[in-house]
């Protein structure tokens, strides 16, 4: 973090776009949530209304009621509608505010790198392969716009969605809302473990991806030496080795992503089945309704992405 900290002059000049964008992502969020509650009227209305179908089974009544239990549920679907359509016009106005923001900064980097390298001694040249300083301004660069603006849009949206998620669960049933959560903290313990790994085999990815660009680069800057004394068989046995490394390194990476997310889906699953269980019971017991658990599984899915955009930040 110490090092990131040097950033905070961008987030300073950038503040009044950064701002509105996280603004932004909390109006996003209560819209995505408010769907739940209408999710779960429009269900018990379902359950309400069938029983009062069949009181009037064979009455002229029936038909009516069937036209105003119609009606109501194309309102309802009407308003989750809308709902989706406010909470899709904030989601791209965040993006158009935060992702922005990452991509002035990049430009300010990548002018700020160059701008330091042409103030660098002739030594320092001699000591440093270009394809590595390249690397520095393309690659690394393309990292730090990852951290800047998907990163910290990611991260503050599944702050402001865990929070309000959190909150209504619990204000319907604390019992509920505890069982709900439970495999929440293993994906935590999962994710930070994962976490280091991911880290290290990053690492070792840019280090080979650097030497890669160093090696490219010097071969094309002396193409003519090199065809001169018939080296090309040598260079391309060379370069493939360096790309072979590289792939190892990358695959190694991979591996460990290809059990990551389809393991916090599973978790997440696993709070679908408790809800419903558990939920079942609050049911047979009165406490609850059956539009609660079913606000309560739209809850569960709508903290689906955040969870994956977790394990991706990290």
């Amino acid at each position: 973090m110490k090092d990131l900290a040097y950033l905070n002059k961008f987030f300073y000049k950038y503040r009044w776009r950064l701002i509105p964008g996280v603004l932004f992502v909390i109006i996003s969020n209560i819209f995505t949530v408010l769907r739940a509650p209408v999710i779960r009227i429009a269900f018990d209305l379902v359950t309400e209304n069938i029983g009062v179908y069949q009181l009037f089974s064979g009455f002229n009544r029936q038909a009516m009621i069937y036209e105003i239990f119609g009606s109501s549920l194309i309102l309802f679907g009407v308003l989750v509608f809308v709902l989706a359509l406010i909470s899709g016009l904030f989601t791209f106005f965040m993006r158009q505010t935060i992702i922005l923001v990452s991509r002035l900064i990049e430009y300010d980097l990548k002018n700020e790198i160059y701008n330091h390298y042409q103030a660098l001694s002739l030594a320092f040249y001699r000591r440093n392969s270009t394809g590595d300083l390249m690397n520095r301004v393309t690659e690394d660069v393309s990292r730090v716009r990852m951290y800047l603006g998907p990163g910290i849009m990611y991260t503050i949206n599944t702050v402001v969605l865990f929070i309000l998620v959190i909150y209504f669960m619990l204000t319907i049933n604390v019992r509920l809302a505890v069982f709900s959560v439970l495999p929440l903290p293993i994906l935590a313990v999962i994710i930070y473990y994962v976490n280091n790994v991911i880290h290290f085999r990053s690492e070792k990815i840019q280090e080979r991806l650097s030497g890669l660009s160093s090696f490219v680069q010097e071969n094309f800057s002396g193409i003519r030496i090199m065809k001169s004394y018939v080296r090309e068989g040598s260079v391309r046995q060379k370069f493939a080795l360096e790309s072979e490394d590289y792939k190892t390194h990358s695959m190694a990476l991979v591996k460990v992503q290809a059990s990551f997310y389809p393991l916090m889906l599973l978790l997440v699953g696993l709070s679908n089945v408790i809800t419903i269980f558990i939920g079942g019971i609050e049911v047979m017991k009165g406490t609850i309704t059956a539009g609660n658990i079913a606000e309560f599984i739209v809850y569960l899915n709508l903290l689906t992405f955040p969870v994956m955009a977790l394990g991706w930040v990290t």
